[in-house]
């Protein structure tokens, strides 16, 4: 019954926080009556768990690392949220942890036909560098048939979470699932060569998963792969693909061409940084949007767009006002909170939605009920009023960026009529980027 109850509010909270969550083949996570393992990337904490569990309409049991249970009430807490605990290398033994009673329920769990899920890599980062995956999965999944005599027919599904922004809020998640797979072609192996079936199997894992990811060898390629993008994303050039599953698309379409240019012509890799510098220097001068490059300059449709845009301005600016009013604090303190209740940003946007979930209702009751003896409001307007103030909230943060992007576009407009020139030649040089990274 908590699990339920505690899965709907971080459920809630999770659409809250995240502007597009999309998922593809969601329906290779049904597992009927067989035992599942679901493996997955790891780069945002509790947000991971929460996002699988999300998507998955059955319960399912997490395996977790020991040092979240270092108190008794933690233990019994997070017991019942169906996570089992489990002392890792190199941090230490928690009290009243055993990892052979954990591994005994992994295998009890998996054998009467449930869900587990593991993050193979065991720790979390934010990066997209695909970790060196520990062997505890394949040992569980093997060890598990071994115990069934090989006729449990346990799957595996690899599940690829995508961020866009993990920590940042009203960012997107494309959530891409893999089709179940068995392990019984280890199985054999396993029986007499332990240690070679569970590092074959892992291998096997490490591909499924690079498969449903955006990855990375090193963090400097990541780094160098979020620049480009950067540079060549564009909302002005048509795309079948739509919203984050188009993102990680031409990540990967980046990277795919990022790896070719380094096995056949490296040199390209250097003048393709260089002209990243050159671009990005020049943009951050001029104060407008790299995508605004591909945008066509019409100036009647430009002024009409304008226009409009300051009449809406004015209409919805009492709107945006009465949210901000009732909105602000809250953000701000949250904001101001989380990095004390931890330095590492793989925390922060699970930290931000556990305080938002208790600071928002307690904050939006409390001035319902003020209004309500201050002006006399009916019960019925209490409520209306109540319900008002988070929609406010979510319409003022799309408002303020609204007005960033119409202020790009000022920018712009007032670049093309005094830099003409300049913005040209911009465009020239993007023009070349993409030859450099996509032409052989």
């Amino acid at each position: 019954m908590l699990y339920r109850i505690l899965k709907f509010i971080i459920g809630v909270g999770i659409r809250l926080y995240y502007k597009e969550i999309r998922v593809n083949n969601r329906d290779n996570l049904s597992n009927g009556k067989k035992p599942m393992i679901i493996i997955a990337n790891h780069p945002n904490t509790l947000m991971d768990a929460w996002v699988v569990g999300m998507v998955c309409n059955q319960p399912i049991y997490y395996m977790a690392k020991a040092t979240l249970f270092d108190s008794k009430f933690k233990l019994k807490l997070l017991r019942s949220l169906k996570m089992i605990p489990i002392n890792r290398r190199g941090e230490g033994k928690v009290e009243g942890v055993d990892n052979n009673d954990s591994l005994s329920e992994c295998y009890k769990v998996l054998s009467e036909g449930k869900t587990l899920v593991i993050f193979p890599e065991g720790t979390s980062y934010k990066e997209k560098v695909l970790r060196e995956l520990k062997t505890g999965t394949a040992r569980i999944a093997l060890e598990t048939e071994k115990l069934n005599g090989g006729k449990l027919d346990l799957q595996v599904v690899a599940v690829g979470i995508n961020y866009s922004q993990p920590e940042k809020f009203r960012s997107n998640i494309l959530i891409d699932i893999d089709q179940p797979r068995g392990v019984m072609d280890h199985y054999e192996l396993y029986l007499t060569e332990k240690k070679k079936a569970v590092n074959n199997l892992t291998n096997q894992f490490r591909e499924r998963l690079e498969k449903v990811l955006v990855t990375t060898e090193t963090k400097d390629e990541e780094e160098l792969l979020d620049d480009i993008y950067k540079v060549l994303n564009t909302k002005y050039i048509h795309s079948d693909d739509k919203g984050v599953q188009r993102q990680v698309n031409e990540l990967k379409d980046i990277k795919n061409k990022l790896d070719e240019l380094k096995l056949v012509q490296p040199w390209r890799i250097d003048e393709i940084k260089q002209s990243i510098k050159s671009m990005d220097w020049k943009l951050e001068k001029m104060r407008i949007r790299a995508d605004f490059l591909d945008r066509k300059f019409r100036s009647r449709l430009f002024l009409r767009q304008m226009l409009t845009s300051v009449i809406f301005i004015l209409v919805a600016m009492p709107l945006a006002i009465f949210g901000l009013i009732h909105n602000y604090l809250q953000y701000l303190f949250t904001d101001w909170l989380v990095p004390k209740l931890s330095k590492d940003i793989e925390y922060y946007a699970p930290l931000a939605i556990l305080v938002g979930i208790v600071l928002y209702p307690l904050t939006y009751t409390g001035l319902g009920f003020l209004a309500h003896y201050l002006f006399a409001f009916s019960w019925l307007g209490m409520i209306a009023y109540v319900l008002l103030m988070p929609l406010t909230g979510m319409f003022t943060y799309w408002f303020f960026k609204y007005l960033k992007h119409i202020s790009y576009k000022w920018r712009y407009m007032f670049l093309m009529v005094d830099s003409k020139d300049t913005l040209q030649d911009l465009q020239e040089e993007k023009k070349r980027l993409k030859v450099l990274l996509f032409e052989d």
